[in-house]
């Protein structure tokens, strides 16, 4: 090629030559790029910690609560037990003794497991751990307590597994 006559590919579609962008102007843009480049990797790296977060928490969550339809299939289990001892009335005897002996070892199994027994006599009626089935004037009861439990409750790790049956003394 000719030294005279200007390259080509450096002209610009007029025919001129193009002009070259200064050093400033390329640094700048450099830079620019550099500055996205960077916010890109924060807003990844975020996303990722997020992410690994929510894994954690999902994880922690399961591990919580995997028993739990193990753990609600025995609430009749203990429903069982508990209406066996009230059959077997207060009198001492070996099949008394072998009941309470049974409830008390579920009982903690269940308890090791996050279940914990709702029997709200005397309470309170809470309507996010009771359901009341009826209302009854209790002398001596304190209006709104719980008078009767006609099925106990259980909570799995804070949560309402199943609510407890009450009767509830009226206002």
């Amino acid at each position: 090629m000719n030294q005279d006559q200007p390259d080509i590919a450096s002209q610009n579609p007029a025919g001129e030559p193009a002009a070259e962008p200064s050093l400033q102007q390329q640094l700048d843009s450099l830079h620019n790029e550099l500055a996205l480049l960077r916010s890109e990797s924060l807003r990844e790296r975020a996303d990722l910690d997020n992410q690994r977060k929510r894994v954690a928490r999902d994880v922690e969550q399961a591990r919580r609560f995997a028993n739990e339809k193990l753990l609600g299939e025995l609430l009749p289990v203990f429903d069982s037990l508990d209406a066996g001892l009230n059959a077997a009335g207060s009198e001492p005897s070996p099949l008394r003794e072998g009941l309470e002996l049974t409830y008390k070892q579920l009982l903690k199994v269940a308890a090791d497991n996050g279940l914990t027994l709702l029997d709200p006599t005397g309470q309170t009626f809470n309507p996010d751990h009771h359901q009341a089935i009826s209302q009854v004037d209790a002398p001596g009861a304190a209006p709104g307590s719980v008078v009767q439990v006609f099925q106990k409750g259980y909570l799995l790790n804070d949560r309402l597994l199943r609510p407890a049956l009450v009767v509830v003394a009226r206002d």
